[in-house]
């Protein structure tokens, strides 16, 4: 079984604020919430504070969880409503279909593996000495964040393909003759070329850019990452694919709140 889960948040709490501030807090607030050992668990999350006022913690989970603890600490545990929704994730993936379309929700981590850092750390330029010294011509390569809107974007819609899913074009009349489209990335024509926009015409936009930093333990070097929310509109095109994007998550840092993919219906019309 599967669940998807959403928790209340009250930001006023000190508790509330303990975890908005610190995504390896929340890791482990989530993972005190499901019965067991958690070793073998996959558990993704994701922070929605676009309303400051009401944020939601949004959780996917292959156990069913208590989240009582979290309502207590961080909620409204004597107010009206439902302040923690456990639902079963069956239904949902049971109307994956290819071609079936949905608006989409993701928090990711942008990132490309190169092994030549144009501006190395201090740490990377270590190690790429030891590496030459050594006569290594190639190793293990580096993990470097894209950290533009134009760049997320790309890494974005360059990977949909192997996500399962692809991003339709924005549902608008042609061009008139003589103006240059933009080209999805990777792709040349004669009338557009590889070249990339902050704003492209696909049903995908960027709503919040942030750079966060995690310390793992008090003497080491804090993690550092940057991640984008996509929201947009989408269209299965392999339905395994899919769904294993939807229960494994996508991209890196997925313990920090990266990679949880949620639907929504579309709205009609």
């Amino acid at each position: 079984m599967t669940y998807l889960s959403r928790v209340r948040m009250n930001p006023l709490r000190a508790a509330s604020r303990k975890l908005l501030a610190n995504p390896r807090a929340i890791h482990a607030a989530v993972l005190g919430g499901l019965p067991g050992p958690t070793a073998d668990e996959r558990v993704l999350w994701r922070l929605d504070n676009d309303n400051a006022h009401r944020p939601h913690l949004f959780v996917l989970t292959r156990s069913r969880p208590d989240w009582s603890h979290l309502v207590e600490q961080i909620g409204w545990p004597d107010a009206d409503g439902e302040h923690a929704a456990v639902r079963d994730y069956a239904p949902l993936l049971a109307q994956v279909a290819v071609g079936r379309e949905f608006a989409f929700r993701l928090t990711a981590n942008p990132v490309q593996n190169t092994q030549a850092p144009d501006k190395p750390t201090t740490a990377q330029a270590r190690l790429l000495a030891e590496r030459a010294k050594a006569g290594e011509k190639r190793g293990r390569g580096f993990r470097l964040a894209h950290r533009t809107a134009a760049a997320q974007l790309n890494w974005f819609l360059g990977r949909t393909d192997r996500w399962g899913f692809d991003v339709p074009g924005v549902r608008s009349d042609p061009a008139a003759p003589g103006i240059r489209d933009l080209a999805r990335p990777g792709e040349a024509t004669e009338t557009a070329q590889p070249r990339w926009d902050p704003n492209p015409p696909y049903e995908v936009r960027i709503t919040a850019r942030n750079r966060q930093s995690v310390q793992k333990n008090p003497k080491g070097a804090p993690v550092v990452f940057h991640s984008a929310t996509f929201e947009g509109r989408l269209l299965v095109t392999d339905t395994e694919l899919f769904r294993a994007s939807l229960l494994g998550g996508i991209g890196p840092s997925k313990a920090y709140g990266c990679g949880l993919l949620t639907l929504a219906p579309l709205p009609k019309g």
